[in-house]
């Protein structure tokens, strides 16, 4: 069954706004062209007259990017922040092993949105419009807006205490950090918006060296992972230690990667020979994103044995705090981190943000388009990040509390997100063949069982402090 013209049945009103070419009077556009030379290219990889592992590292080569984006994008400024409060507040023990799970969370998620995108073609807003409504369609997209651009304040506020560090101007780091996700895009080239983006994510990696350069206790990291131990004294629901907990789940699952990475897939052109490679980019995303979080939470653990204090997110003080124990090379490399994920994921989520609108509103939405045939696509794109960049410069913005509390909102508004994942990947009419299985079914209910734990337990702790040990 070509499950790409489920238009012609339940999907109707997707026909109309997914069509490429609809608003040119059905001619060949410049999005055709270039879908279609990056399909032409998957073809001759799978060349059988190739040697085997050739062509699995060309094919390799050509599928990977969404599942990796999305995984690094979200390895963005306030999630790195959060880690690195993890690490400062708590040291190595329950939180290395927690992460890693939070991670194993976002991989059964993630890899729904690549059966979707690639058996439908199309933008996750533009099939839960078509399946549940314009009621549902609005919640979504409302629960999107809202978390997405709060999210691009925290990435521009991760770029301006990133170059901070060095004595960069905030107005020179946040401008200079917009002309660069505006010249991307102007390349009117998925492909080339994608490996620019994917060049910038390697990046993350600066956690790493960071990291090696804490000295950190291999063993205590071991024993971490076998006994979830030392705990937090107090224990996990204790309001600040739950805070981290919500903050380090909503910095690895939200909203905004079901929006992109449905969308990046579709304008990628995956098909659904191509799931299994897409399923494979999105488990590379996981585990590279993984270890560069955890190397966060290790990098700022010397803070937490030395009880030193780096709560100043806007001013770059968790580089500046760890500068007399890692040196000034690890310190410049952590800084450089916090800068890099600011800048990647403010290229994805305002992405994100436009392919949701084009896709509702029925106008082109394709990095593969040129500016004069989408204006409304790149506006929306370019808008956002203006609106963001220009709040962190407000004077005495309470930037602080922005960076830890969008990753809460973030998990508060995950579960309705996910419903209607779980019902599009388990609709027959959709999917066909490739709805989820029994375990897959399995994994993203208890996935959405434990958000709704975690969202509940937060809400009671708000409500009443005191019986959790908290102040009010």
């Amino acid at each position: 069954m070509d499950h790409s013209s489920l238009s012609l049945g339940v999907l109707t009103p997707a026909a109309g706004r997914s069509a490429a070419s609809s608003d040119l009077g059905g001619g060949i556009t410049h999005e055709d062209i270039d879908r279609a030379r990056d399909r032409l290219a998957v073809a001759r990889a799978r060349d059988p007259g190739v040697p085997a592992y050739l062509r699995w590292l060309r094919l390799s080569w050509l599928l990977v990017g969404p599942g990796v984006l999305v995984f690094l994008g979200e390895n963005d400024a306030p999630s790195m922040l959060s880690y690195a409060a993890t690490g400062a507040q708590f040291g190595i023990g329950f939180f290395v092993p927690f992460v890693l799970l939070t991670f194993l969370m976002g991989f059964v998620v993630q890899e729904m949105t690549v059966r979707l995108g690639a058996v439908t073609h199309r933008g996750h807003a533009e099939l839960i419009f078509d399946r549940f409504g314009t009621f549902w369609g609005r919640f979504a997209m409302g629960d999107l807006v809202i978390g997405n651009f709060l999210t691009l304040v925290t990435e521009f506020i991760g770029i301006r205490a990133g170059l901070g560090f060095f004595g960069v101007p905030p107005l020179i780091a946040v401008g200079g950090a917009m002309a660069l996700v505006f010249g991307v895009i102007l390349t009117h080239r998925y492909w080339t918006w994608e490996r620019i983006a994917l060049g910038l994510a390697i990046f993350n990696g600066l956690f790493v060296p960071a990291a090696l350069l804490a000295h950190p206790q291999w063993g205590a990291i071991g024993q971490s992972f076998v006994t979830w131990s030392p705990m937090p004294k107090g224990g996990l629901f204790k309001p600040d230690t739950f805070l981290l907990i919500m903050a380090d789940i909503g910095a690895t699952v939200t909203p905004w990667m079901l929006f992109f990475q449905q969308s990046a897939v579709a304008d990628k052109g995956l098909q659904e020979r191509d799931i299994q490679g897409g399923r494979m980019d999105t488990l590379l995303g996981t585990l590279l994103a993984a270890t560069f979080a955890i190397a966060t939470i290790v990098a700022t653990a010397p803070l937490f044995a030395k009880g030193i204090d780096a709560g100043d997110y806007q001013a770059a003080q968790f580089a500046q705090a760890l500068e007399p124990l890692i040196g000034h090379v690890g310190a410049a490399l952590f800084a450089l981190g916090i800068f890099e994920a600011g800048l990647v994921a403010a290229m994805t989520i305002s992405a994100s943000s436009a392919y949701a609108f084009g896709e509702v509103l029925g106008t082109p939405h394709s990095l593969n388009r040129r500016l004069s045939e989408s204006r409304a696509f790149y506006g929306i794109l370019m808008g956002s990040a203006l609106a963001a960049g220009a709040l962190v410069l407000i004077p005495h913005a309470p930037l602080e509390y922005i960076v830890l509390i969008v990753n809460v909102i973030a998990v508060l508004a995950m579960p309705p997100a996910l419903l209607f994942l779980v019902l599009l990947c388990n609709d027959r009419q959709v999917m066909g063949e490739h709805t989820t299985g029994a375990w897959g079914n399995i994994a993203v209910w208890l996935v959405t069982a434990l958000l709704v734990f975690a969202g509940l337990a937060f809400g009671l702790m708000t409500v009443f402090p005191k019986l959790f040990g908290g102040g009010g």
